[in-house]
């Protein structure tokens, strides 16, 4: 198992290419089993998450055609040779879970395992149930697996959301861009991601409209066709990397991040202290000298500040020149990272859903282990900044997440380096 060493204190200087969207990416695979012709994604990350669902995606009969070299890859899903997708498969990632709408919408059945359990909460799949029972689905859950069939086709429905869901959101829109005549969700997640899945369904042919407000209109349609389309730019690995800047100081170009996707964070970065600019080629995040200023915020669903950023502005504020006060709104036991950062010399009050940081002038390093995906960054990024060497366990959570992450950090100035973990 690997680990990733760091020696802290040299300052971010270069470029950082930003990657497509994971968030997006995983939800643009499950929409190649719509189309009976070739479905192409451009800008593609190969991570872990992605690469679970091609896997997935072949074994329900997708032909996958994957060049890495161009971040090209080619789905055709010319016949659904299977509509069964095993616990094996989806427990390695909850994403997974979405292939359930494009085969009930496509084949009008579907066999797919609940996903397992979560280190940061329940997340429960019953809202993406609910969904497709008022299209018309019958669905019964056995053993584990949720058993989904509209055999007449799914019916376009109106559906408000007892609160925002982007899972929901997106997999119903799966569902419905196929379902006959008009669906209507209310209090539909509003994300970058929702609207880029959006414009690759209807580059297929779907009529999605709405989609980046509350309230998305999608007119069902009787197939769809192939498509190429661009995977929107990551704005959590964008904002994980300007934390990183920020922590470590320096000048660090996000070549590709787009600066409308990342208007919560910006504001805490500002007040932090930090500059940030907006440039043609993507988003320059500076900071040279003195310590960062104290920031409160919570997490809200988009356009308020992203939960998968919350671990990493934590590790910024343990730096800061006073008391953070961090409210996590989205997630339940989201604050995983402040014992391990504690373990630096963090100083982090928790109580229920809220944190203090109360800020130190340095962190020391030490061997932390990393929980899940956005706390193993938090602690890259407090490594960075932090004195001596800080060594993080445990990283197969990182790689679900973050393609080429050290080598981007190096190609900076970061002195980091992936290590086999001792025996």
């Amino acid at each position: 198992m690997d680990r990733i060493a760091i020696t802290g204190g040299a300052p971010l200087n270069g470029t950082i290419p930003i990657y497509g969207a994971k968030n997006s990416a995983l939800k643009l695979q499950a929409a190649g089993l719509l189309s009976a012709e070739p479905v192409i994604l451009e800008n593609m990350p190969d991570l872990a998450d992605t690469r679970f669902m091609t896997q997935l995606l072949a074994s329900l009969g997708v032909e996958i055609t994957w060049i890495k070299e161009t971040r090209t890859l080619r789905m055709h899903a010319a016949e659904i040779a299977s509509t069964i997708a095993p616990y094996d498969q989806v427990r390695k990632m909850r994403a997974s879970f979405n292939v359930l709408g494009p085969l009930l919408a496509r084949v009008g059945h579907a066999t797919v395992s609940l996903p397992g359990g979560c280190a940061i909460g329940a997340r429960p799949v019953d809202l993406h149930l609910k969904a497709f029972e008022a299209m018309g689905a019958d669905i019964v859950i056995e053993q584990g697996y949720v058993k989904a069939a509209a055999l007449r086709g799914l019916k376009g429905a109106e559906i408000e959301f007892p609160f925002v869901s982007v899972g929901a959101t997106e997999h119903t829109m799966l569902a419905a861009v196929l379902a006959k005549g008009d669906t209507v969700l209310k209090n539909a997640a509003r994300e970058p991601e929702i609207a880029d899945l959006a414009d690759c369904l209807n580059a297929m042919g779907a009529k999605v409209e709405g989609a980046g407000t509350s309230e998305i209109n999608i007119t069902g349609v009787t197939s769809l066709h192939g498509a190429k389309h661009p995977v929107v730019a990551d704005r959590i690995e964008a904002g994980t990397y300007a934390l990183a800047a920020a922590a470590a100081g320096g000048n660090v170009l996000l070549q590709g991040a787009r600066f409308e996707h990342l208007q919560a964070l910006i504001k805490v970065l500002r007040a932090a202290g930090v500059q940030v600019d907006a440039e043609a080629r993507g988003l320059r995040i500076q900071r040279n000298g003195g310590r960062v200023q104290p920031v409160d915020f919570e997490t809200e669903p988009y356009p308020g500040f992203p939960t998968d950023l919350q671990a990493q502005a934590m590790a910024l504020l343990c730096f800061a020149d006073g008391q953070s006060r961090i409210r996590e709104t989205i997630f339940e036991n989201r604050f995983m990272h402040a014992p391990e950062l504690a373990r630096l010399g963090a100083q982090i009050a928790v109580q229920g859903n809220e944190a203090v940081v109360t800020g130190v002038p340095k962190l020391l390093g030490a061997p932390v282990m990393a929980t899940d995906l956005r706390a193993s960054v938090s602690l890259v990024i407090a490594g960075l900044a932090a004195e001596g060497e800080t060594i993080v366990n445990r990283v197969y959570h990182l790689d679900r997440g973050f393609e080429r992450l050290e080598a981007k950090l190096a190609a900076c100035g970061a002195q980091i380096e992936r290590q086999k973990e001792e025996q």
